[in-house]
């Protein structure tokens, strides 16, 4: 394979002139150019992803830390980075934690392969980190950026939704729709954005005059099958519900599987709201209601503001984010258990 040098040496210019031309950087008479430009071609060279670094003094590359890498939550947004990065001429490197073990630890271990990578910037989906761990990451802190967590230590860097808001919603689209007799399978204790959305779930339900004490409440693990085994303990806890409030729509989704095989119709016996609004909601059977979180516009702006920092670009910035009721099939109005819903697949922002 030939390299800068083979090039050099062929065009008969110095080894820096040859890395100019190369690079782009740097002035070069049309004349030697050309001769630079015939011998790369003659030689057919190309040069590497580490010598690219080497010249311009970046690499190219964006890392990605996200704790798992499954379902069709994260799937959608790493879609999203990567386009992103790569209509700006880069690259995404992603790495990934096994589950909730040792969050904290997948996490710090994610983010040194990152850096070890080179990568010029990082973006990182984790609540598992402290404050402590971000410091500790020295002057390459000031080259990530948060999604959908906070940290103190670095507040500019950060860009998240409004869960506490989005579970509001969730409660006001039921109780909306005549819903008191409520049920929740919730996501792990251990997240905050899962905190966040629940305390606003509640909180909308006890402003309402409804005992939130007395409410079903699980906790599960934001998977289709941790939704499935929810739905079914909660059916055989024979507990009188009309609605069913799911904290993510993959756990919302294995419990419309599970209410299908136990022949309970979705929405006539019980109604059923998700969060999220994941492709998986848009084409569930029924299609399922759920919380439309801005994600794209949280993702999009988020990698605006990195480029930013890493590669001195003037990209607009936003911390906003809209957070609405994509209505579907799966709710219906509280008629005592018996209801046809006769909602479209329209969104409501609210």
């Amino acid at each position: 394979m030939a390299t800068i040098k083979d090039v050099a040496r062929l065009a008969g210019v110095g080894l820096g002139t040859a890395s100019r031309v190369v690079s782009g950087k740097g002035s070069v008479s049309p004349a030697t150019l050309e001769r630079v430009r015939k011998a790369i071609d003659e030689l057919g060279f190309r040069p590497s992803h580490a010598a690219r670094a080497l010249l311009s003094g970046t690499s190219r590359m964006v890392g990605v830390y996200i704790p798992v890498l499954s379902g069709t939550f994260y799937t959608p947004i790493l879609q999203i980075i990567d386009t992103e990065l790569r209509a700006a001429g880069l690259h995404m490197v992603v790495a990934f934690g096994v589950g909730l073990g040792d969050a904290r630890r997948q996490a710090m271990e994610g983010i040194e392969f990152l850096i070890e990578r080179g990568c010029d910037g990082l973006i990182m989906m984790t609540s598992a980190l402290l404050d402590e761990d971000i410091a500790a990451l020295g002057i390459k802190q000031r080259q990530l950026v948060a999604l959908n967590h906070d940290f103190t230590a670095i507040p500019e860097q950060c860009f998240t939704v409004d869960h506490t808001l989005g579970g509001r919603l969730a409660a006001r689209t039921l109780l909306d729709y005549g819903h008191r007799d409520i049920a929740v399978i919730g996501g792990p204790n251990a997240l905050g954005d899962n905190v966040a959305r629940l305390s606003g779930f509640m909180q909308e339900l006890q402003g309402a005059g409804i005992d939130t004490g007395k409410i079903w409440t699980v906790e599960s693990d934001f998977s289709p099958h941790g939704g499935w085994l929810a739905a079914k303990e909660l059916i055989e806890s024979g507990t009188p519900c009309s609605a069913l409030f799911c904290a993510n729509d993959e756990m919302a989704v294995g419990a419309l599987s599970y209410f299908q095989e136990a022949g309970i119709s979705v929405p006539r016996d019980l109604s059923v709201i998700g969060y999220d609004d994941t492709p998986s909601a848009e084409f569930s059977a029924p299609r399922l209601t759920s919380v439309h979180m801005p994600w794209r516009e949280m993702t999009q702006n988020g990698i605006n503001a990195l480029l930013n920092r890493c590669y001195d670009l003037k990209r607009p910035v936003t911390r906003s984010f809209p957070v609405g009721v994509t209505m579907r099939a799966s709710l219906a109005k509280a008629t005592g258990g018996k209801g046809k819903s006769k909602t479209k697949g329209d969104k409501a922002q609210r």
